[in-house]
Formats: structure tokens, C-alpha cells, sequence
């Protein structure tokens, strides 16, 4: 007699399961979905991947179902502008998120490979405290923001004291001209023949580090400029052009700098940080302000006493005119391929990315200048390496490359001419001769402005 009740209960049961089931069949799961991370890796900086590796980690575990796929691109400056570009050609094969140098934000957006950010900008409350130099770096011709900075940096002479000390040298030490540059570079020579008295990089090999940390800050201590911004055309004829490749010719004809077949090697600035000023075989050369990343603990070329006999100086300009002296600044971007299948996620990520502790962590280990003004303002970056105070009172005298899509092709003729001049192909006044038909060939006579 109990059997009725039994099987009813039997077929409630079996019911409840089909609706269950019913029910999860028409849940959607979870979507799966991948973003791809191209950034640049070299054997010297660990900053980004650290910094990448972070956020992957924060991001995956905050979004469910989202893979975040790191794909580090092992190379120079250079050969990684040159992979990237290929990458970014096809739908394909583009980033979601991708490191972008500042110089090739312009015409990355004119290839129409950077997404317009403004809109996702405009709600990110962290943009605000971006200072606005660093977010000019990001912006395309159209007056939109394709990228936004990771930080910034300054150039500087860095000089081992205890070489210019032995040459007879003061320090602290500030050249107030060129010709005081060559004067204690000949004293270096003078007390030790086997010594790289003032380096600067020249030629092709070291790409855009030849016109940052040398051409640069030679041309814009002189009267002249590369471009004339209110004229918006390449400045071409200048003296101060010739002059700049003749200061170069002095310091390698005089042995004063490297050799050029050094100079001419890519990887030469691994001797440079590596070797030479570590070990006392170098008094001085142009770098950036990141220059303590390399040394200090956790870096590649691990140096314990590099706050003791370092210095920095300020680039003079060439008579000592004012401002007395001159710098260069750079810097990367993140931004989000115009090919993204998932551009809010994507956006979403580059924000964790640039939260203000991954910002703090990156600026700080990468010695970089900050952008952000709470990573400014913050203790830690304050107190992370002897020479933050100096290169950051460089802003004050730096200049910025010129943000054109031409100045990729701008650059690549700075690079022949000093290499030209170094080697003993061309006189500096030839190969400024070069350059400004190399220019005329390339932008047209429309876009020129003679000195």
C-alpha cells in the first residue's frame, strides 16, 4: 500500500532533476576569452616583465574565465619596434595590449593600429593625476589620446669620480661647455692612455639611443633645433647641425670616446654599464636617468658602491649659454590594439597594469621618472636610488623629440650621419649635406624650412 507513494515521490525526484537540468542547459558558461601582451624583454630589464607578471596574476584571478597571455619580445629598441610592427600588421597576429614607444605613437595611429582611449580615459579617475607633459606623449594628430605613459625619463652625464679624480679633476664636477668636456677629457687620456675618457654612442648600431643620448644634446646646446614646431617642418642647412657632427668627430678622431667598431656594435652599452665605468676604465658617458637600474641590487651588473663613486652632471650647452645646460626626454606607453576583439577587457587590463602599485614598482625598479603625481609624491620612489633628485631637476632644461610619423625616418638619417662622420666615410659638413637631402627625399620640400 505504500508503493503509490513511493513512486510519486520517485517521479518528483526525477522531475526536479530535468528542471535542474533544464535550467543549467540554458546558463550560458563562463566565456572564455584571451588577451595577448606584447612587450619588450631584454637581459637588462626585468622591470616590465615584473611588472607584466604582476598584473597577470592580479587580473586572471579578478576575472574568471580570462587568460591573459604574455608574449615577451626578446630584443633591442630597434629590432623590437621592427617585430612589433610586423605583429600589428595582421589581425591576427596584433596585441590586445602592447609596450609602445613614444616616438612611433604617431604614426602607429596614422597605420591605424592604436585604439582611440578617450572614452575610457574620461572614466578611469586615475587619469587625473597623470601630469599633463607625460599625457602629451600619448596623443595622435587628431588631438586624441592613443597610449598612456608608463613614466619618463631625463639624460645626464654620469662620471666615475675616482677616474677624474686621478686625471687631476674636481668633483663634483660640471662642464659649463663643450670645449670644457673635451679639456677634461684629454686629461683623462693624458693620465691614463688606456681609458675611454668621454663616451657618447654614434651610429646606426645603438638606433635611436645615438640620437637620444648623444646627437640630441649636442644639436639643442647649439642655436639651431631639428624641427621648428610653429613652422611644423624639418629644419634643414643649420650650423649648428654640422657643429653637433664635428664635437662627435673630435671625441673618436681624438681616441677620447670608443673605438668606432665598438661604437658601431649594438650591445656596446653592456660594456659601458658592465664594465668600463664599473671598473674604473671609463671617466664618463651620456645616459638616461634609469642608469641606477642597472647597478643597483636586483640589477645586471650589480654594483655596491655605484652611489659612492658615481656622479651626474648636466649636458653644458656649447658656450655655456643659457640655460646653461641641456637634456632629453623619452619614455613608453601602453596601449590597445585597434584589432582587439575584446577592447573594454583590454583597456581593463592596461589600467591594472598602471594601478598605482604596479606604476610605484615599475617606476621605481626601472629607476624611471614618474608621471603619475601620487607615485611622485610617494616615499618609496623618493628614497630608490642616490640620484633621483638630480635627474628629476632635469626636467627643467630637457626637450622632447618632435611627435610627428615622420620622425621615425628623421631619426634613421641622424644615426647614418654621425655613423658617417665617425668612421671617416664623411666630413660632418658632407654628411649634413647628406642628411638634408635625405630629409628633402623623404618628408618633400613642402615640409622643409632652410636655415
Amino acid at each position: 500500500m505504500h508503493r503509490p507513494a513511493k513512486i510519486l515521490a520517485a517521479l518528483m525526484s526525477a522531475a526536479a532533476l530535468l528542471a535542474t537540468s533544464a535550467c543549467s542547459a540554458e546558463q550560458p558558461a563562463a566565456e572564455k576569452r584571451t588577451l595577448k601582451i606584447v612587450y619588450q624583454k631584454t637581459d637588462s630589464f626585468s622591470a616590465l616583465d615584473t611588472l607584466f607578471k604582476d598584473a597577470k596574476k592580479d587580473f586572471e584571478a579578478a576575472n574568471q574565465g580570462t587568460t591573459v597571455e604574455l608574449q615577451p619580445i626578446e630584443a633591442n629598441d630597434d629590432d623590437y619596434g621592427t617585430k612589433l610592427a610586423l605583429s600589428l600588421r595582421s589581425a591576427e597576429t596584433a596585441p590586445d595590449v602592447f609596450y609602445e614607444d613614444t616616438f612611433k605613437v604617431r604614426s602607429d595611429v596614422d597605420a591605424g593600429y592604436l585604439l582611440k582611449l578617450d572614452g575610457y580615459l574620461e572614466k578611469w579617475d586615475d587619469w587625473k593625476l597623470y601630469n599633463e607633459a607625460a599625457k602629451a606623449a600619448g596623443t595622435g594628430d587628431d588631438g586624441g589620446i592613443y597610449a598612456v605613459p608608463l613614466g619618463t625619463d631625463t639624460r645626464a652625464i654620469w662620471y666615475n669620480k675616482k677616474v677624474l679624480q686621478k686625471a687631476g679633476i674636481a668633483v663634483p664636477w660640471q662642464p659649463r661647455s663643450w670645449d670644457e668636456i673635451l679639456e677634461a677629457a684629454r686629461k683623462m687620456k693624458a693620465s691614463d692612455p688606456s681609458l675611454v675618457p668621454f663616451h657618447m654612442y654614434a651610429g646606426k648600431g645603438t638606433g635611436e639611443g645615438t640620437v637620444m643620448q648623444s646627437f640630441y644634446e649636442l644639436l639643442y646646446g647649439t642655436d639651431s633645433e631639428l624641427y621648428d614646431q610653429q613652422e611644423k617642418k624639418w629644419v634643414v642647412g643649420s650650423q649648428g647641425f654640422t657643429d653637433s657632427l664635428s664635437f662627435l668627430k673630435t671625441l673618436y678622431d681624438e681616441g677620447l670616446a670608443v673605438t668606432p667598431a665598438e661604437a658601431l656594435d649594438a650591445n656596446v652599452w653592456k660594456k659601458v654599464f658592465g664594465e668600463w665605468l664599473p671598473k674604473g676604465r671609463m671617466g664618463a658617458t651620456v645616459e638616461g636617468s634609469y642608469t641606477p637600474s642597472f647597478w643597483q641590487k636586483g640589477g645586471n651588473y650589480e654594483w655596491d658602491s655605484y652611489a659612492e663613486d658615481m656622479g651626474v652632471a648636466k649636458f653644458p650647452t656649447q658656450r655655456g649659454q643659457e640655460p646653461g645646460g641641456v637634456s632629453m626626454s623619452g619614455g613608453w606607453t601602453l596601449a590597445v590594439g585597434a584589432d582587439s576583439k575584446n577592447p573594454d577587457l583590454a583597456f581593463k587590463f592596461l589600467s591594472e597594469a598602471l594601478s598605482k602599485k604596479n606604476s610605484l614598482a615599475f617606476t621605481v625598479s626601472g629607476s624611471q621618472i614618474a608621471v603619475r603625481t601620487d607615485v611622485a609624491a610617494d616615499p618609496e620612489y623618493l628614497a630608490a636610488n642616490p640620484f633621483v633628485k638630480d635627474v628629476s631637476e632635469l626636467v627643467s632644461v630637457t626637450h622632447y623629440r618632435p611627435a610627428t610619423a615622420d620622425y621615425p625616418r628623421i631619426s634613421a638619417a641622424i644615426q647614418v650621419a654621425t655613423e658617417a662622420v665617425i668612421t671617416g666615410a664623411l666630413s660632418p659638413q658632407e654628411a649634413a649635406e647628406q642628411y638634408d637631402k635625405t630629409v628633402r627625399d623623404q618628408v618633400g620640400d613642402a615640409k622643409v624650412l632652410q636655415k
